[in-house]
C-alpha cells in the first residue's frame, strides 16, 4: 500500500469517525432541527412581507427568495456559519498545550482537522438540513429544481463552501497560538460570517459597492454561491467561473493556514507545565 493510499484511508477514517461522533448527539440534533425549522418559518414570513413590497428584489422572485431562506437553514450548520465546528476544540488544545501531541501524529495537522470537519459537515447536511428543507417545501411554494444535475452542481458548490469555511476557521483557531484565548477573534469571525455569507439577507440585495465587495469576499462561498447555483443563477461557463471563485479562495486560505501553522508550531507554549 502506497503512502498516499495510507494517508487517504487515515483521513477517510477521521471523517467517518467525526460523522459517527456527531450522530451520537441525537437530542441536540432534534433540538437543532426544531430551531432551524422555527427560524425558517419566521424568516419566511419576513421575506414574504419584504418581497410583497419589493417584487424581484435582488433578482429573485418570491418563490426563489423563500427557497433561499430554507437553503440558509439547511446549510447553517453544514458550513458552520455560526462557528461551533472544530475550532473551539483546537483552540482549547492550543491553550492547554495538548496540540503538541497532535503535532506528533503521523498526519498533517491541517489535513486532520479538515477531514474531521468534512465528516461533521456531512452529518449536519443530512441530519439538520434535509428536514427543514422538507418542511419548507411542504408549507410554502419554493423554487425547487427538478433537474438532478442542478442538485449535483449545488452539492459541489456546498462542498467547496465547506472547505472555504474550514480554511477561515482554521486561521481563527491558529490565532490562539498568540492570543492564548481566541474567543474574541472567533466572535468577530462569527459576525463577519453571518453578515457576509448572506445568512441574514442575500448579498444580491446589498446596494452598490457594498454588494460588490460582499460578493467578492470568501464568506459569500458559504451560502450565497451555493444558493444561486441551486436556483439556476449560474450555468455553463458562469457555473465554472463560480467554482473557480470558490476553489480559488479555498486554495488561498488553505495556503495561508499552512503558512501560519508552520510559524505557529515553532512557538508552541505548553500551559501549566
Amino acid at each position: 500500500m502506497s503512502v498516499r493510499t495510507g494517508r487517504f484511508r487515515l483521513y477517510a477514517a477521521v471523517a467517518g469517525g467525526s460523522f459517527r461522533r456527531f450522530a451520537t448527539y441525537r437530542m441536540a440534533t432534534l433540538a437543532g432541527v426544531f430551531t432551524n425549522t422555527v427560524f425558517g418559518v419566521i424568516l419566511t414570513y419576513t421575506y414574504i412581507a419584504l418581497w410583497d413590497e419589493r417584487p424581484g428584489l435582488g433578482g429573485y422572485d418570491q418563490a426563489e427568495a423563500l427557497t433561499y431562506v430554507w437553503l440558509g437553514q439547511a446549510l447553517l450548520m453544514a458550513v458552520a456559519a455560526m462557528g461551533g465546528g472544530f475550532e473551539d476544540e483546537l483552540m482549547e488544545r492550543i491553550r492547554t498545550g495538548d496540540v503538541a501531541i497532535d503535532l506528533y501524529r503521523p498526519a498533517d495537522l491541517q489535513a486532520w482537522w479538515l477531514a474531521a470537519d468534512l465528516g461533521r459537515s456531512a452529518f449536519h447536511l443530512v441530519a439538520r438540513g434535509a428536514v427543514p428543507m422538507l418542511v419548507g417545501g411542504l408549507c410554502f411554494e419554493l423554487a425547487v429544481p427538478g433537474d438532478p444535475l442542478r442538485w449535483l452542481a449545488a452539492l459541489v458548490a456546498v462542498l467547496l463552501g465547506v472547505v472555504v469555511s474550514f480554511a477561515l476557521r482554521f486561521l481563527v483557531a491558529l490565532s490562539a497560538f498568540w492570543l492564548l484565548d481566541g474567543a474574541g477573534v472567533a466572535q468577530i469571525a462569527w459576525l463577519a460570517s453571518m453578515f457576509f455569507s448572506g445568512m441574514l439577507l442575500p448579498l444580491n440585495v446589498f446596494p452598490g459597492a457594498l454588494g460588490e465587495i460582499a460578493r467578492a469576499l470568501p464568506w459569500s462561498a458559504l451560502l450565497q454561491v451555493p444558493a444561486d447555483v441551486f436556483l439556476g443563477k449560474h450555468t455553463g461557463a458562469g457555473l465554472l467561473g463560480i467554482y473557480v471563485f470558490q476553489a480559488g479562495w479555498a486554495a488561498v486560505l488553505l495556503a495561508a493556514g499552512r503558512l501560519l501553522q508552520a510559524v505557529a508550531t515553532r512557538r508552541v507554549v505548553v500551559q501549566g507545565g
